[in-house]
């Protein structure tokens, strides 16, 4: 599939060009040519018969940015000065840092936040450990932990690899929801050292957003976890995905005024987010789920590759027993959910699809069929990409979910929780809203955060895990 340029390859160049009439023209041509995308343009400063410019350009990728640069420097009357990658120079330094909230501005001051004053609080805390959420950061505080095993589309590169993303976890935290997120990457895979680390760390937070753990350990070390903490603990790759899938079908049954518990879908993928998205769909109410993954078609009885958490889901879906591969499971399927790898259906498994079939390809950056070629036959497409109509993004769910769990202190996570934040997210968009490019909203829409937060603190009060 052709890439577009993207901001994620952008770069900003700067260069000496001759003060002469017709010039820049020939350097926007140049780019043009190299098919790069113009953004802004800026005078840095103006010398005798030479004008200092920077340009932003959009690019492919790394190698598309070397062709638009080697392009300019072939013109004559322009030398490049620098040439700066945007996204690095976003990451330089790192992206979030801590701020005080209470000034210090004397020894009264001191004296308050610190000794001899904050040994009252000490005490306090001490005689009711319950006050830890009202007089420190554990009230309004997440800590996000991964080991570095399955970051976003490139696999196991580490945790030292995977702390850019956990910073950018931690900034959609603060922005979207006020809340104080700090990135922990451990250098440990074993699911023993996993939990007992977050279990010794636990104390200064409100909850715990694992992220970027890899199937099937994932499963293991989040469930250990949530019997062994009293606050919320969540693997985002699971469960964030899963609700706003749920959302998005939930849209997809009111759009297409059709029971959502009668849906046929099959899902690719039996990883974390593909057995997530199967489960919690089963618990709503569908009754024929097949999920797929290399092998196939996953059924109870099945012996080749397996293991303890696909045998528990085939017995819970595949109802019809089919067997076979994703081609023959998607016969008359109503939706398909790919969460799993590029290119794993084509134009002729749609056409298999019942009528209207809905495609929710939601591999990233390249999802399992080119949008392009699904858009003439699927009645509704989503992907995972912001380039394309419906983006299925997780932002739209974690942010006002822990924010909710925080305003009531919640003491853990269940069921009811996700299906209130996914009920939230969907009717953000009222029925007169719906269209087939636009079943969920913009991660950028401030309501859903409210909106998730203020469902998922009232169900849990109403399913008794708040405190407050």
């Amino acid at each position: 599939m052709a890439h577009v340029p993207s901001p994620s390859y952008s770069i900003t160049i700067r260069f000496e060009i001759d003060n002469r009439v017709g010039m820049f023209a020939k350097l926007a041509t140049a780019i043009s040519y190299a098919e790069g995308d113009l953004g802004s343009i800026d005078i840095v400063r103006v010398e005798k018969g030479k004008i200092i410019r920077d340009i932003t350009v959009n690019a492919r990728d790394e190698e598309h940015e070397k062709n638009i640069v080697t392009s300019i420097k072939n013109i004559a009357g322009i030398r490049i000065l620098r040439v700066m990658d945007r996204t690095f120079s976003a990451h330089e330094g790192g992206k979030i840092e801590i701020h005080n909230k209470v000034p210090i501005r004397d020894s009264n001051d001191l004296s308050k936040i610190y000794t001899p004053g904050v040994a009252r609080v000490c005490m306090d805390i001490h005689e009711n450990k319950e006050h830890l959420f009202r007089y420190t950061i554990k009230g309004n505080s997440i800590a996000v932990v991964t080991d570095g095993t399955a970051v976003l589309g490139l696999g196991n590169i580490g945790p030292e690899a995977a702390m850019p993303v956990m910073e950018g976890k931690a900034m959609i935290f603060k922005e979207f929801a006020g809340i104080d997120a700090f990135p922990i990457a451990l250098k440990t895979t074993v699911p023993d050292e996993i939990v007992n680390t977050v279990k010794n760390i636990s104390i200064p937070f409100g909850g715990i957003n694992l992220e970027d753990i890899s199937a099937p350990r994932c499963f293991e070390i989040e469930e250990r976890l949530r019997r062994e903490l009293d606050i919320p603990v969540i693997h985002d790759d699971q469960h964030g995905t899963a609700v706003v899938v749920l959302a998005a079908l939930i849209n997809v049954s009111r759009l297409l005024k059709k029971n959502i518990k009668k849906f046929r879908v099959v899902i690719s993928g039996a990883g974390a987010a593909g057995m997530a998205n199967a489960n919690m769909l089963s618990l709503y109410g569908v009754k024929d789920i097949i999920v797929c993954d290399r092998k196939g078609a996953i059924y109870d009885g099945r012996r080749g590759d397996m293991n303890p958490y696909k045998k528990a889901l085939a017995k819970k879906t595949n109802p019809r027993d089919v067997k076979g591969s994703i081609s023959d499971a998607l016969k008359d399927a109503n939706v398909f959910i790919g969460l799993s790898v590029p290119n794993v259906i084509t134009k002729d498994d749609i056409r298999k699809m019942s009528k209207e079939p809905v495609v929710f390809a939601l591999a990233n950056p390249e999802p399992e069929i080119a949008p392009e070629d699904a858009f003439p036959i699927a009645r509704i497409l989503a992907t995972g990409r912001s380039d394309y109509p419906n983006q299925i993004n997780n932002m739209l769910s974690f942010p006002g979910i822990f924010r909710g769990l925080l305003d009531v202190r919640a003491k853990g996570v269940n069921e009811e929780i996700k299906f209130a934040a996914a009920e939230a997210i969907a009717h953000t968009i009222k029925d007169d809203e719906l269209h087939e490019d636009y079943i969920i909203p913009s991660g950028f829409d401030r309501k859903v955060v409210s909106s998730v937060a203020h469902a998922v603190a009232e169900t849990a009060r109403k399913t008794g895990l708040a405190r407050h």
